[in-house]
């Protein structure tokens, strides 16, 4: 039986699976994300016990994904200071001798869902987690996009709005981004609770509700994907999706003609397909495509 590594690399904590050729999980564990210097050798020990061909990494970021650049794998500008330009690609390439293959967490959850989840069969589709931050995965054809850097979803402009009780958002480089306006710590800035805490009725997911369709509105106009799926810990809310469906559909102003629209969107603005799963399973995904091997290709 061969198996593989996957990390979900978060600001949060790291969560580690030891998984087979059919993408079971045979092994799991978290742990909390701190320095490197604490939370790497934690790791190392971890994927060490097993007999592991590749591994792969959805990592927070940014991160430099050219292969060319001598940075490649490399996390660049990140919040977490610890982090900033830590080569966590080259550190476990160097401390397992196997390959690694490495993307933002996003776009592998993203890969996941195409593969595996709720976008199977589309050609475009967008993955956004609306967590401690928010980030998003855009698929075209199949595969990630990779540009001057990486889409950086979480931080794209937002309007803020008139009943928003915050001056302004908690982004330590926009303020007023989505990231900084709609993230967990945003929430919590703003109502001194977090957002697991918080009753469905509450002003903070009229807000929330607000703020995500403006998103959605922005990618249906900028790249028209197939689908939206929106997961992360503060989705984790069964009235959030309709609500945000809703203000999507009346900010369209009924320009995006379109069936999905007329349907309110129901089909189209989604949860994931692999529940909390998206992102792990994507790092399977990624340590598959560094062993030149795909799922399909098992017999």
């Amino acid at each position: 039986m061969r198996v593989y590594g996957a990390l979900e690399a978060g600001g949060t904590k790291m969560v580690l699976a030891v998984m087979d050729e059919h993408g079971t999980i045979r092994e799991q564990t978290s742990v909390p994300t701190r320095t490197p210097n604490e939370t790497m050798p934690e790791m190392v020990d971890f994927f060490r016990k097993y007999p592991i061909r590749a591994l792969g990494i959805g990592c927070f970021g940014p991160l430099d994904l050219n292969p060319v650049s001598v940075a490649y794998g490399r996390i660049t500008a990140t919040p977490k200071l610890a982090w900033r330009d830590y080569p966590i690609l080259q550190a476990f390439e160097e401390a397992l001798d196997i390959p690694v293959g490495v993307d933002t967490d996003v776009n592998a959850a993203a890969i996941a869902e195409v593969k595996l989840g709720a976008a199977q069969g589309l050609d475009i589709c967008l993955y956004v987690t609306v967590g401690t931050g928010i980030g998003g995965g855009l698929i075209i054809h199949g595969k990630p996009v990779h540009g001057l850097v990486h889409p950086e979803i979480g931080h794209i402009s937002v309007v803020p709005l008139p009943a928003d009780p915050m001056s302004q958002g908690c982004c330590p480089y926009h303020g007023n981004c989505l990231e900084g306006l709609a993230a967990g710590p945003s929430i919590e800035r703003r109502w001194g609770i977090s957002a697991k805490e918080l009753p469905e009725g509450h002003p903070a997911w009229e807000l929330e509700s607000g703020y995500l369709s403006q998103l959605c509105v922005s990618a249906m106009l900028s790249f028209s994907p197939e689908k939206i799926i929106l997961g992360g810990g503060v989705m984790q809310k069964d009235f959030l999706l309709p609500m945000i469906r809703e203000k999507t559909v009346h900010a369209l102003h009924g320009y995006v003609a379109h069936p999905a629209v007329d349907a309110g969107l129901k089909d189209y603005i989604v949860e994931p397909g692999l529940a909390t799963k998206s992102g792990i399973m994507g790092a399977y995904l990624l340590a598959r495509q560094a062993e030149n091997i795909l799922p399909e290709d098992d017999k």
